[in-house]
């Protein structure tokens, strides 16, 4: 709700005499609500994002110009914007009934134009984002972006915001490599086991990781390594009649992968965590 205030002036032979001032309220009939159905964020993962306006008037409001900044801030004297929209993603409702696709005049900053909200009702757009690498990443890393409102006749633009918080977890990856290719009977060979975590967050042995796998061929006397330092036989498990091989859950951690901020560009790189195991034995 605005406030206004108005006073009247009385002038007569060089006289001024001013009046009472008076008070009105103007009550908006359009409002704006954003929010997300996303916990969190992650890079390369979709946010979903929802747009609700709502008309109290007794009119539909028409050509309504829907603004989201997609998480733009202030970087040095350079402005920084961490979400993509997701081309094609919008969906438009009119009282929760399907309408054809917005027009999406812009993408940066993502602007929808002739949005129709009706009278005494409700229009809802729903699209996603997807963070770039403007993103941050850090543990406690936020985005929040703005959404504005604007409409003819509408004499206040209306805005929200809403905040969405990095996703601080392990987010794990294994890769497999053999050696030598070509492998003579009566030989060593060996498997590697790269683990990357390009989460914000160590895995630790409260993570309960476990690296399984069944040799074929089976391997004979087997050693086992963790980053070039031998693993106790105590933290693995293996079968030479069957080739099975196990470690024992928690034996295994990855640290965190680390973020830089490029000073100049404001992106952000990201260096995963690794872990390397190593199980060498005789074919």
């Amino acid at each position: 709700m605005a406030v206004f205030t108005n006073q009247a002036t009385l002038s007569y032979n060089g006289t001024t005499v001013n009046s009472n001032i008076v008070t009105g309220n103007i009550i908006e009939v359009l409002t704006v609500t954003k929010t997300t159905t996303a916990a969190s964020y992650s890079n390369g993962e979709d946010i979903t994002y929802v747009i609700s306006l709502i008309n109290s008037g007794p009119s539909p409001i028409t050509n309504v110009t829907v603004t989201d900044n997609l998480g733009a801030y202030t970087f040095g004297t350079s402005t920084l914007v961490p979400l993509d929209y997701v081309d094609g993603s919008a969906a438009y409702y009119q009282n929760g009934v399907l309408q054809a696709a917005p027009t999406v005049s812009e993408t940066s900053p993502l602007t929808f134009t002739g949005i129709t909200v009706p009278a005494g009702g409700n229009a809802m757009i729903i699209y996603e984002a997807v963070p770039n690498t403007f993103a941050p990443f850090n543990v406690e890393s936020t985005i929040t972006n703005e959404v504005v409102a604007t409409a003819p006749g509408i004499s206040t633009p209306v805005s929200d915001t809403e905040t969405v918080s990095v996703s601080n977890s392990s987010l794990l990856t294994i890769t497999k490599a053999l050696s030598p290719v070509n492998v003579t009977e009566n030989s060593n060979l060996t498997y590697t086991f790269t683990i990357q975590n390009l989460g914000n967050t160590e895995a630790t042995s409260g993570d309960n990781l476990v690296i399984t796998d069944t040799f074929n061929p089976i391997l004979s006397d087997i050693t086992v390594t963790v980053n070039g330092a031998p693993l106790p036989t105590t933290s693995y498990t293996y079968n030479e009649a069957t080739g099975e091989f196990a470690t024992v859950a928690g034996a295994i951690t990855v640290p965190a992968a680390t973020a830089a901020q490029n000073p100049t560009t404001g992106e952000w790189t990201v260096t995963p965590g690794t872990t390397v195991v190593t199980v060498t034995g005789t074919v």
